[in-house]
């Protein structure tokens, strides 16, 4: 569906960014792709990296209206994946995560409708669901602001967004902490060793995201089915993969930090079309008084809980090894762990 068409990306220099990227360049031939960021080191090594002419670099802040609105002129499709992400630097300086998470969405669909852009997609997060800190609370707002675009009959965009946990080996993530661990002989921290984590592979993400541009209908919110398991399972599955006895820590739950992940209420469920992958939470109540103040639904349904990673289908500690020698970043880690060891480096099959 991109074939010719021009793209933005912003924040996308991270993970997301550059692995999206790969996947569009490799498989959907656009005209062209603006990656947009702040961060002139990550633009300038991914430059190099991919080395392909249809790639475009721009420096920006999605804080600045006149700078996301000039980098957006002439873009056919916007993936709005710039944001403050780390939880402590958004407890600790709040009003930051609402200049960036807040009011710099508002900016990018504001500069959306002003170039005629076809659709827009954001990604939002697990924390947006019941937040408990600031940075699921701005990101919950940055949905709100997004899908009361959709309600308006006079948009020219169409948006949707996906939600999703934790990406496996994303910039941050507790999977290289742990293989950092194990290879400096430390112990292995964990938080809570009951809780529990949707395990999502960064590939997996990216075609969530491409599959809520090409089939999302106005307001639209997808989120990807994905496995769950224990943080101690996944500590136990890296360890017998590195073949190490690391000791393990249980430090305690962190400030801002939940039990399990939610990805769907149960008031978005009850409402939701299921696919065998996905599940699609259309946007609820449009621009109607009534629906808020007077009117009721007599056919509306109530389930009593939501999806979580207490309730995905939980991985065996063999399961999760399958699922970890899937990702790359995995695989050269142990090689060059093996390496070193003068052990025999791992073979994966086809």
């Amino acid at each position: 569906m991109f074939e010719g068409k021009t793209l933005l990306v912003t924040g996308g220099t991270g993970s997301f960014g550059n692995d999206f990227v790969k996947l569009v360049l490799a498989d959907h031939n656009p005209r062209r792709v603006v990656v947009y960021s702040r961060d002139e080191k990550k633009q300038h090594d991914m430059r190099l990296a991919f080395a392909d002419e249809r790639l475009a670099f721009v420096i920006g802040d999605v804080r600045d209206r006149q700078a996301i609105g000039s980098a957006m002129r002439g873009v056919d499709y916007v993936f709005h994946a710039a944001a403050l992400k780390q939880v402590p630097s958004c407890e600790f300086f709040p009003i930051e995560a609402v200049r960036t998470n807040v009011l710099g969405t508002h900016n990018v669909l504001e500069a959306a409708e002003d170039a005629g852009v076809q659709k827009l997609v954001v990604l939002s997060t697990d924390k947006a669901v019941q937040p408990i800190n600031a940075m699921g609370q701005t990101k919950a707002l940055m949905e709100k602001l997004t899908f009361a675009r959709s309600l308006s009959d006079q948009s020219r965009v169409t948006y949707c967004g996906v939600r999703y946990g934790n990406v496996m080996y994303s910039r941050g993530s507790v999977i290289p902490l742990f293989i950092q661990q194990i290879k400096a002989g430390k112990p292995i921290t964990i938080t809570e060793p009951r809780m529990t984590r949707l395990l999502l592979p960064l590939a997996e993400a990216v075609r969530l995201v491409t599959f809520a541009m090409e089939h999302g209908r106005q307001g639209d919110l997808f989120v990807r089915k994905a496995t769950t398991a224990t943080v101690q399972d996944l500590a136990d599955a890296l360890l017998g993969l590195f073949k190490a006895d690391n000791p393990i820590d249980v430090v305690g739950v962190r400030a801002g930090e939940k039990l399990h992940e939610m990805l769907v209420t149960p008031e978005e469920l009850a409402r939701s079309e299921e696919f065998d992958d996905y599940y699609r939470v259309p946007c609820e109540g449009g621009r109607d008084y009534a629906r808020y103040f007077t009117q009721g639904d007599t056919k509306s349904r109530f389930v009593t809980e939501g999806y979580t990673s207490a309730n995905a289908y939980t991985l065996s500690v063999s399961e999760i090894q399958v699922l970890l020698l899937q990702l790359p970043e995995v695989r050269a880690e142990l090689d060059s762990w093996r390496g070193a060891s003068g052990g025999t480096q791992l073979k994966v099959a086809a």
